[in-house]
């Protein structure tokens, strides 16, 4: 037997046993769907790859958007050895065996292509332990992570490397890479007769959320269990929704997820937007967002944007904290959502903040001059004697009578500036 022919039957073999998002990744970047932008026809990026002249990359994006597929026709473009390793498993040990072998090629004028995948995993030593190598040319590091590089990977191995954003893939993309995927013979589902409905399609591409992987996984699941009429298998509604899993949100409690969404849910109650307002704290919610962390949230808005506007909103927003701390979830989402919209739609004052900041900033930059003997407490004959007290006017004996408050050095001066609907 041709050896040649029992290596491809093995490789079919081993292709035949993947799930269908591993089947169908793409090969080369015209296989590629989306992100145009950054590796089209002509591109920078792609030219300097195709030349084999690849650099180091940080490659950032969400679940599904490609950054595995990227590496992968890299490693299928260039003549340097591709070595991949995860941040999950591996450690230092792994780097230097991977650099030594890279060291030996160098040697030869042969180059080494590094691809780490969720490299925010490496904690600084592991990625401190890289930093030389990409440095000197030993390596080419191509990075793969969901989390922002700007907080995740050293700024010194940033410096050393292109950031490249993939964004979530758009429906269109997504209903590109269903439609290959239905009809290739090799990798997909070509060889079936299969029979989707709009709804069922268009069920699938919203609920995949820009997610290749998850839109893949959805469609083998309901493929597999679709009621077969003759050699035809029909994808409807029903069989679709029963083959998808929770909708991806693409919301990391930990991650820019958090706090991007919660950022939107602040700035739409500041904007006085309830409708907006309402929708980000139902995403948080249902992303399994910790209520409390909303609650507290809520209690900072309401002092620090609507203020002496409408004073009842701080009381509005300990009300909810206490009420989601009583009762709990999922009822608690009464409580928050009261609060929201009530914040919402009150008025807006910043005069708070704005005093206090103004405040501090004396504090900070001004002497601390003592305080002044009128404001002073006099509990003993020679703290009076002193003069602690003297000259101290009531102010409920006599309200037109207005002292200095403030220490000598800071006399007249103003912090608060009433907002226009503070009361």
């Amino acid at each position: 037997m041709d050896p040649s022919l029992f290596d491809q039957e093995r490789a079919a073999a081993k292709r035949a046993l993947q799930p269908l998002a591993a089947r169908m990744r793409p090969q080369t970047f015209d296989e590629l769907v989306g992100h145009e932008e950054v590796i089209g026809v002509g591109k920078p990026l792609r030219t300097a790859i195709e030349r084999d002249r690849c650099p180091s990359l940080i490659l950032w994006g969400p679940p599904g958007a490609g950054k595995t597929t990227f590496a992968e026709i890299i490693a299928h473009s260039t003549n340097a050895t591709f070595e991949r390793i995860s941040a999950v498993s591996a450690g230092v040990a792994d780097l230097r065996a991977i650099v030594a072998k890279a060291q030996t090629r160098a040697g030869e004028s042969r180059r080494t292509v590094l691809f780490i995948d969720e490299i925010h995993r490496f904690n600084k030593a592991q990625q401190d332990a890289v930093l030389p190598y990409v440095e000197d040319g030993t390596i080419t590091l191509i990075g793969a992570t969901t989390e922002n590089p700007s907080f995740e990977v050293n700024s010194a191995l940033l410096s050393r490397a292109r950031v490249v954003v993939l964004h979530a893939l758009s429906d269109e993309a997504l209903d590109a890479i269903l439609e290959r995927a239905l009809h290739d013979p090799e990798r997909g589902f070509g060889h079936f007769d299969i029979r989707i409905d709009a709804d069922a399609r268009n069920s699938l591409v919203q609920a995949a959320n820009g997610d290749a992987r998850a839109l893949l996984n959805a469609l083998e699941f309901a493929v597999a269990s679709a009621p077969q009429i003759g050699t035809t298998k029909h994808l409807d509604l029903a069989t679709m929704q029963q083959a998808l899993q929770r909708r991806s949100g693409g919301y990391d409690k930990a991650g820019d997820g958090h706090y991007d969404t919660v950022s939107a849910y602040i700035k739409s109650v500041r904007a006085s937007d309830p409708d907006a307002a309402i929708y980000w704290l139902a995403r948080m919610l249902d992303a399994g967002e910790e209520p409390l962390f909303l609650a507290r949230r809520m209690v900072i808005l309401a002092s620090e944007d609507i203020g002496l506007a409408d004073s009842q909103a701080l009381q509005i927003a300990v009300a909810a904290q206490q009420a989601v701390h009583f009762i709990g979830m999922p009822e608690g989402y009464y409580a928050l959502a009261h609060a929201t919209l009530y914040l919402a739609r009150a008025k807006k004052s910043n005069s708070v903040g704005v005093a206090y900041a103004a405040a501090l900033g004396d504090v900070r930059e001004t002497r601390s001059d003592p305080v002044p003997l009128h404001l002073r407490n006099a509990p003993t004959g020679l703290m009076k004697a002193l003069g602690y007290g003297r000259d101290y006017h009531y102010a409920h004996n006599d309200y037109s009578i207005t002292q200095e408050n403030l220490p000598e050095n800071l006399r007249g001066h103003r912090y608060y500036t009433p907002g226009e609907h503070d009361r």
